[in-house]
């Protein structure tokens, strides 16, 4: 089977130097994304793909239920990079519908290792138990999902890297939207932060009743 990846590769390269010869000869020289993605890292919601966009066009981070965590120097490396050495000027957070992480997190269950990695969406989901409890059932899940991609956003704006871009004057914003696995359309979830007055705006509205 790995055999078989190879020759996909084989296979790709060379249908991508036919339509463009100087492809990979540009792409090698520099890397200049105008994106920052941060999603999950589910296997059917593969980034550039789904927003039909070639590589070197997004720098991207995935984890399981794209989480954003201040403990997570991986996470955090990655926005450093964009923002200050990149020049990324837009970080979108991407969740999407059924997500399996979210699904767990709902549950009692145990499992396993991944409870810890999963705790900070618990979290969310007790500081939005009211909101939760008006659905059921798969709504439930797709409410949280898309609850849970604000409460990243969230985080990232409050990184220290995002506090110091914007102390600096420095442009960038952090958007939110979620994936229809079903569809494979993108939701925006109208919530775009700029600066800390968007934030506080946006915030309000998060964890109003």
């Amino acid at each position: 089977m790995l055999e078989n990846l190879l020759e996909q590769n084989k296979i790709w390269a060379a249908k991508t130097q036919k339509e463009n010869p100087h492809f990979f000869e540009e792409l090698a020289k520099q890397q200049k994304p105008d994106y920052l993605w941060i999603g999950c890292a589910d296997s059917r919601v593969p980034s550039n793909q789904i927003i039909n966009m070639p590589p070197g066009e997004i720098f991207v981070h995935r984890n399981v239920a794209n989480l954003v965590i201040h403990s997570d120097l991986n996470c955090l490396s990655v926005i450093q990079y964009a923002v200050f050495n990149l020049k990324i000027k837009d970080i979108i957070v991407c969740g999407h519908y059924g997500c399996g992480g979210v699904k767990a997190a709902l549950e009692t269950d145990n499992h396993g290792l991944i409870d810890n990695w999963l705790f900070h969406i618990k979290k969310s989901i007790r500081t939005h138990s009211k909101k939760l409890e008006t659905v059921q059932g798969d709504k439930q899940v797709n409410l949280m999902c898309e609850l849970n991609v604000i409460e990243q956003v969230n985080n990232v704006c409050h990184t220290t890297i995002v506090q110091e871009a914007w102390t600096h004057g420095i442009d960038v914003s952090v958007h939110g939207w979620i994936y229809g696995l079903e569809d494979g359309l993108i939701k925006d979830l109208q919530v775009s932060v700029s600066n800390n007055d968007e934030l506080a705006a946006m915030e309000e509205n998060l964890y109003k009743e």
